[in-house]
């Protein structure tokens, strides 16, 4: 019934040209599998972000939130309700001084070059992560011994069921590894990040850098980046790797023989296979090490 009351009152809200149904949600991940979305709409502006909160909080249908897909797993049964991107107005990065702003769209290799050519430092890791400025803040994403929080100083919040928008600073946002209080009705509209003063041809190296090292030392494909997050002292690769497990295999789905914290799946492969490899890694590497790995991947669809 809320699908259909979210469909009555999108009409009536004139949003009917910007929701797609039946969408394949395999486009969006960069897993590039899974299943079908009930609805799905690319949010232009603000503006229309706050109508289709209306539709959403009048039908009580179930919404996700997806930023470029990089570290997400969607069932093969998709999702019954309505998924929402954002889209241009929320693609911005500006510079004053040492503070750098993007809207939640931004993708954070955009993010870390833009910083770069503005001659300032600390963004410049971001370069090897695909995932965008939103997700990034709601996970604390991070690498090369960096993440988010180390330079961000505050955010705009727009909540998708109360249609209010909030900005908080970064110690309101209780960042740890990998979370934040961001829950899945926020959505991240906008970050300011607090840089230091560097050099564009130092930031410029350091990019490369990280580039070079991305392409030697993690696989490409289809995948989703790191699978499980690194316990304490310790790396999940390393654990996995102990394990016995790379190269491992269920189905379409395979430990990177590269690297053991990445699974790479093949076209035209399913979730379902991933999921039960993500299952079977986390076990062995329970009963060889003794440590109950966390997955870092956002899963939806699954028990």
């Amino acid at each position: 019934m809320s699908k259909e009351l979210f469909l009555n009152f999108s009409k009536s809200l004139n949003l009917s040209e910007k929701i797609a149904t039946s969408y394949d949600l395999s486009q969006l991940s960069t897993y590039r599998v899974g299943g079908s979305a009930a609805f799905f709409a690319r949010i232009p502006k603000l503006n229309d972000l706050r109508k289709i909160t209306e539709a959403i909080s009048k039908s009580g249908i179930e919404v996700l939130t997806i930023g470029n897909g990089s570290n997400l797993l969607v069932s093969d049964s998709g999702f019954d309700g309505l998924v929402l991107q954002l889209g241009d107005d929320f693609e911005y990065v500006s510079v004053d001084d040492q503070v750098v702003t993007a809207g939640g769209a931004v993708s954070l290799p955009v993010l870390a070059r833009n910083s770069v050519k503005a001659g300032l430092s600390g963004l410049e890791w971001a370069v090897g992560v695909p995932g965008s400025v939103g997700g990034a803040v709601r996970m604390n994403a991070g690498g090369h011994g960096a993440s988010v929080s180390d330079s961000l100083l505050s955010v705009k919040i727009f909540n998708l069921r109360t249609n209010n928008q909030e900005t908080l600073s970064v110690g309101e946002l209780e960042m740890q590894y990998r979370s934040t209080i961001v829950s899945g009705d926020q959505v991240v509209i906008e970050a300011s990040f607090l840089l230091d003063i560097g050099t564009i041809e130092k930031g410029e190296e350091e990019i490369s850098e990280i580039v070079r090292w991305r392409r030697e030392n993690q696989p490409g494909g289809q995948n989703a980046g790191s699978v499980f997050m690194n316990p304490q002292g310790d790396s999940a690769g390393r654990l996995i790797d102990v394990s016995g497990l790379k190269g491992y295999e269920i189905g379409s789905a395979k430990v990177s023989e590269k690297h053991a914290n990445f699974i790479q799946v093949k076209p035209d492969g399913s979730a379902e296979d991933i999921y039960k490899l993500m299952k079977e890694i986390h076990d062995k590497v329970l009963e060889k090490t003794g440590i109950s790995l966390k997955t870092e991947t956002v899963m939806i669809g699954f028990d």
